[in-house]
């Protein structure tokens, strides 16, 4: 079973992003992937995540959107979590603007694999606790080690 903590990396981990709008963000999330995983082309990235929005707001609850979409270039699934310098409307089903988000890339045909990666995502933010912290770190790398420290927990 593939772990969160297994395909977050420090690099993907960033606080203080502009936001803006919710298609800015998801352009900062798709440059992020881009320039991390050289394999994936930030375009492709970008075009999959607005794709996916389109069908369903990935907005959480709670301040939290967790975007996600499947994609032909990835082989590994690819995680990143971004704290917003400022909230940002995602639409989410509690009509809450969006600070706090995690992102997902899965191979096309990784459908047990997204779903289980989902779900510990979802689980973990579900806790107020748990956003608090992620919330409070100050640096990329506190926010990484602060996702880590949660999933060591579990």
């Amino acid at each position: 079973m593939i772990r969160l903590e297994d395909i977050l990396t420090p690099g993907r981990s960033q606080v203080n992003v502009p936001g803006g709008s919710k298609k800015r963000v998801l352009e900062q999330i798709a440059n992020l992937i881009g320039r991390e995983v050289p394999t994936l082309d930030t375009q492709t990235v970008f075009e999959s995540l607005v794709a996916r929005e389109k069908l369903g707001s990935t907005g959480f609850g709670n301040g939290i959107a967790i975007p996600h979409c499947r994609l032909a270039a990835c082989s590994a699934p690819v995680s990143a979590v971004l704290h917003l310098e400022a909230p940002v409307d995602f639409d989410a089903i509690d009509g809450a603007p969006v600070d706090l988000l995690f992102v997902l890339l899965v191979p096309e045909a990784a459908t047990d694999e997204h779903l289980e990666l989902l779900r510990q995502i979802a689980s973990m933010l579900d806790r107020a606790e748990v956003r608090e912290r992620l919330r409070a770190a100050h640096s990329g790398e506190a926010l990484h080690h602060a996702v880590l420290d949660e999933l060591k927990g579990r």
